[in-house]
């Protein structure tokens, strides 16, 4: 008989921010520290900051514990790359997925200097490549491929998105009956 905890289900309804992210990596250390080894993060978000989901994607794809993902409703921008920390990854057949590009945003009456512009605009580039390159490494696209779909503002369903090889699996069952299921959403 294991000693390890049951599987611990993760829905995460929520845009990825420093508020959700810090409460999905809090939940992970407990469950971590409770001796929980396999986690399934049902993923709906609208996206978010670039920072904190690679910062999530980094962290889960780190942990000594098996992650699923399964998008359940539209997992769109930096949501993307949350969902391929999954080692197997899957979907609802009525879902999508949003790739995207990034934008800066700038304070009303914000002056930038010429230095200042060449930094933000190195960030982007740097923050374009790095998504790229995850979903690359997780799908079998070049990042070039990934870069493109990403400029052209690709949506894809969910037989798109297994062709891609994004998604391992189209499934409607998110859990099996009696999982413990812990929600992270927008307040």
């Amino acid at each position: 008989m294991s000693n390890q905890a049951a599987p611990v289900v993760i829905r995460f309804f929520a845009g990825v921010d420093a508020s959700s992210i810090n409460t999905l990596l809090t939940i992970i250390d407990q469950k971590l520290a409770a001796g929980v080894g396999q986690f399934t993060l049902l993923i709906s978000s609208p996206g978010g900051t670039v920072f904190h989901g690679l910062t999530a994607y980094n962290y889960l794809k780190g942990i000594p514990a098996e992650v699923v993902t399964h998008n359940f409703g539209s997992v769109d921008s930096i949501g993307v790359v949350m969902y391929c920390a999954g080692a197997r990854r899957l979907s609802v057949p009525h879902a999508r997925f949003l790739l995207h590009g990034v934008s800066a945003g700038f304070g009303q009456n914000e002056r930038l200097e010429e230095k200042q512009l060449e930094e933000r605009l190195k960030g982007l580039q740097i923050d374009m490549l790095n998504i790229a390159r995850v979903i690359a490494a997780n799908t079998g696209k070049s990042e070039q491929e990934v870069n493109d779909a990403m400029v052209q503002r690709s949506t894809l369903s969910p037989a798109e998105a297994k062709a891609w090889g994004l998604v391992h699996d189209i499934a409607s069952d998110l859990f099996p009956p009696g999982a413990e299921v812990i929600a992270i959403q927008q307040q």
